[in-house]
């Protein structure tokens, strides 16, 4: 889920370039020009803009075979700035000083709120959804609409599932864990389903994310 304004000024193949890189990590030009259907020439000329700009890093990593080392492209952090914030030093501020003046229990009783009201707001459009993908597929809409990036995918190994490689809250979760059994207990209500949540954490030129496994039975 990009900023708004980032998908209207931008090429459509930079947009492509961004999403793919924040899902995958680190990628050579040849795997992103089979997903975008485009020559090899074509995805670098585009890569080496973004990198010209900021936006995209470069790393040679060495060939298994024989062979030049291999260019790898990955966002950079200015990239960061393309996907939304929930105004998280505001927020972290707000709930600080609710702290300070009502309890230690307050900020958490603040963002059960939050997320009870998510919930009632999104509940009657989940309701409409029949199956367990249509069910998946609206919250991940749902979801994107608040700030979030995420993807479903199957498998017959690892089931349903959502993998998520944003959210506007990941600052807040830091602060306040309980609101993440929070907002997977939402979750489970609007799917109807148990969802087990999964954090990967990035390593080198690998993205971060976290998996919400789906119950199918």
């Amino acid at each position: 889920m990009f900023l708004q304004g980032f998908r209207e000024l931008v090429r459509p193949q930079w947009v492509t370039i961004v999403e793919e890189l924040k899902i995958h990590g680190g990628m050579a030009i040849p795997e992103l020009a089979r997903i975008m259907e485009m020559s090899y020439m074509g995805v670098k000329q585009h890569c080496e803009a973004l990198h010209e700009m900021g936006y995209l890093e470069r790393n040679r990593m060495p060939r298994s075979e024989v062979g030049r080392p291999e260019i790898l492209y990955r966002l950079g952090p200015k990239a960061d700035a393309l996907f939304p914030q929930a105004g998280v030093v505001l927020t972290l501020s707000l709930l600080h000083n609710m702290k300070q003046l009502y309890g230690a229990n307050a900020p958490e009783k603040l963002l059960f709120q939050y997320f009870a009201e998510l919930q009632d707001k999104w509940l009657s459009r989940m309701q409409r959804a029949k199956s367990l993908v249509e069910k998946a597929t609206l919250l991940s809409s749902l979801r994107e609409k608040e700030g979030c990036f995420a993807r479903c995918s199957y498998d017959v190994k690892q089931g349903f599932r959502i993998e998520e490689y944003h959210h506007p809250l990941w600052a807040l979760f830091l602060e306040y864990p309980a609101a993440i059994a929070m907002e997977v207990r939402m979750m489970e209500i609007l799917m109807g389903s148990k969802v087990e949540r999964k954090e990967i954490h990035g390593g080198r030129g690998g993205p971060a994310k976290v998996i919400y496994a789906i119950a199918t039975l």
